[in-house]
C-alpha cells in the first residue's frame, strides 16, 4: 500500500484543489456571471461529450491497464501501443462523417424541451474526442505508475482555465458563445499535454504488426466500451435527461447540486488512479493475498474519509445554501441521494477494477446493460413527476444496485469482500458524530458556521478514528501529518 498511499495522498490534495476551483467556478461564477440557460447549456454539452466519451475511446484506458504489464514482460508492447492509439479512430472516423451529414437529425434529437442545445452539436463531438484520447494517454501515464500530472491535468486544469474564461465573460472580453468556443479548446490543449507527458514516460515507436493474442485483447476492448459506457450513463444521464424533459435551467440548479455531493468521492477517485494498474498487475501475476490485502484496506481507508466527508457536507448544507442565489438552493434531497451513491462506490473501493480484470468482466457487462436501461426508465419515470428529486432517486436506485451486483459477483467469484468488523465500527462512529452535530447551530455568518463546525466534526470522528485504530493506514497517514 506504500505507492498507492504516497501517490494517492498527492491525488487527493490536487484533485482537492481542482474541487476548490471547482466550487469557486459551479458555486460563484457560473452562478453569478452566466446565465441560468447558458450554465445549463454547459451542464448539458458537457454530460453529453462525456456520455460519447467511452464510445469514442472504444474502452482503450482499460484495455491498456490490464495488458500492459503483461506484454511490456513480453517485449512486443509497441504493437499493442500502436493499437491502442489506432484503435479508436475506428470509431471517431465514422462518427464524425455521420455526424457532419446527420448534423440537423442530431441536434433535434438532443435538444429536447430546449432548442439552444441544437446548434451546438459539434461542440459535443469535439470535446468527446478530447476526453476520450485524454484517458488514452492518462491510463498510459498510469501504467508506468505515474499519475499525479494526470490528475492534475483532469482535475486542476480546465477548471483553472474555466475560471479565466468566466472572468473574462464577467469583464466583456466574451461572449457567452465565445465561451462555448473556448472551452472546446482548453479540452484540445489538455489532450496535447497529456500526450507529450504519457510518451516521455513510455516512448512509442509505430509498428504495424498484431501483438500476440491481439484477438483477446480486441475482444475485450469491444466488450469493455459497455463497461465505460454503464459508469457514465449512471453517472451523466440524470443531466442529459432533464435537458429532454424540463427547461434547461434545471439542469444549472441540478449541476450546483451534483457537484457537492461529487466532493464526496475524490478520495476514491484518487487511489484508484494508482489501485487500478496494482490490480490489474495483482491479478495478471495470480497474488490473491495481495489481491485481498488491497481490497480490504482500499475499501476501509475509502470508507473512513468519505463519510466524513459526507457527514459535514450535510451537516453544513443549510448555511452552504445561504452563500448561493435563492434560484440555486432547492437541491438538500439531491444532495442526500447522490451522496449516499458516491459513499457507496467508495466503500467497494477496488471492486470495479477486479471485476474488469477478470475473466468475469462480460457478466458484468451483461448486468451493467439492465441497469443502465432501468437508469433511463427510472429517469423518464421519475423526472416528469418529481423533477430534479426524481432525477436523484432514480440515480440513488440504479447505481445501489448496480453497486450492490458488482459486490456480491465479488465475493461469489473470488471469495472477497470489502467488509470488516471496522467497516461496521466506521459506520458507527459516523452515525454518532452525524447525531451529536445535528442538532448544533451557530449563529454567525454562514461561512463562520461551516468552518466552526466543520473543525469540530473532523475533530471529534478523527480523535474517535484514532483512538480506536480503525485503520492502520489512515492512522499512520494523519499520525504522519501530525509529526509533520
Amino acid at each position: 500500500m506504500g505507492i498507492v498511499l504516497r501517490q494517492s495522498a498527492v491525488n487527493t490534495a490536487i484533485t482537492y484543489l481542482g474541487f476548490a476551483l471547482g466550487a469557486v467556478n459551479t458555486l460563484f461564477l457560473y452562478t453569478r456571471v452566466m446565465s441560468d440557460a447558458y450554465f445549463g447549456l454547459v451542464g448539458v454539452l458537457i454530460s453529453t461529450a462525456t456520455l460519447l466519451m467511452p464510445v469514442l475511446s472504444f474502452g482503450i484506458p482499460n484495455t491498456l491497464v490490464k495488458y500492459y504489464s503483461a506484454y511490456k514482460e513480453r517485449a512486443d508492447l509497441q504493437p499493442l501501443l500502436t493499437l491502442v492509439l489506432a484503435v479508436p479512430l475506428l470509431i471517431v472516423i465514422p462518427l464524425g462523417v455521420f455526424s457532419y451529414f446527420a448534423n440537423s437529425v442530431i441536434a433535434d434529437f438532443i435538444s429536447g424541451k430546449n432548442e439552444i442545445v441544437g446548434g451546438y452539436v459539434w461542440h459535443i463531438f469535439w470535446i468527446g474526442l478530447f476526453m476520450a484520447y485524454f484517458e488514452v494517454f492518462f491510463a498510459w501515464s498510469k501504467v508506468c505508475l505515474k499519475s499525479t500530472l494526470g490528475t492534475f491535468y483532469k482535475e486542476v486544469f480546465i477548471r483553472l482555465g474555466v475560471s479565466v474564461l468566466l472572468l473574462m465573460l464577467f469583464f466583456g472580453v466574451l461572449t457567452e458563445a465565445g465561451f462555448l468556443n473556448w472551452l472546446v479548446f482548453l479540452y484540445g490543449i489538455r489532450v496535447l499535454l497529456m500526450a507529450w507527458y504519457a510518451l516521455r514516460l513510455q516512448p512509442f515507436h509505430f509498428r504495424l504488426a498484431l501483438p500476440d493474442g491481439f484477438r483477446e485483447v480486441l475482444k475485450y476492448t469491444s466488450l469493455i466500451i459497455l463497461g465505460g459506457s454503464i459508469s457514465v450513463v449512471l453517472l451523466e444521464i440524470d443531466r442529459f435527461m432533464i435537458n429532454q424533459y424540463i427547461q434547461i435551467e434545471n439542469v444549472a440548479y441540478y449541476t450546483v447540486a451534483v457537484f457537492i455531493a461529487t466532493v464526496i468521492i475524490v478520495p476514491f477517485r484518487s487511489m484508484n488512479q494508482i489501485a487500478y494498474p496494482l490490480t490489474a498487475s495483482l491479478m495478471n501475476s495470480g497474488d490473491m493475498d495481495g489481491l485481498k490485502k488491497l481490497y480490504k484496506r482500499s475499501s476501509l481507508t475509502l470508507l473512513a474519509i468519505t463519510a466524513l466527508i459526507f457527514i459535514g457536507i450535510l451537516l453544513n448544507l443549510e448555511d452552504f445554501y445561504l452563500l448561493l442565489p435563492e434560484s440555486y438552493r432547492g437541491g438538500v434531497d439531491v444532495v442526500l441521494f447522490l451522496g449516499l451513491v458516491r459513499l457507496f462506490d467508495a466503500f467497494l473501493g477496488i471492486n470495479t477494477a477486479i471485476l474488469y480484470n477478470s475473466r468475469y468482466y462480460r457478466m458484468l457487462l451483461l448486468m451493467g446493460v439492465v441497469l443502465a436501461l432501468m437508469t433511463i426508465l427510472l429517469n423518464a419515470w421519475l423526472i416528469p413527476i418529481l423533477g430534479l428529486t426524481g432525477a436523484a432517486i432514480a440515480t440513488f436506485i440504479s447505481a445501489s444496485l448496480y453497486n450492490l451486483v458488482k459486490m456480491l459477483f465479488v465475493k461469489l467469484k473470488f471469495g472477497l469482500t470489502p467488509w470488516s468488523v471496522n467497516s461496521l465500527k466506521v459506520f458507527g462512529i459516523a452515525a454518532l458524530t452525524f447525531l451529536l452535530f445535528y442538532w448544533i447551530a451557530f449563529p454567525f455568518h454562514p461561512v463562520v458556521n461551516i468552518t466552526l463546525k466543520s473543525v469540530l466534526i473532523a475533530f471529534v470522528y478523527l480523535g474517535t478514528l484514532l483512538k480506536f485504530e480503525v485503520s492502520e493506514d489512515l492512522t499512520a497517514l494523519i499520525r504522519k501529518g501530525l509529526k509533520r
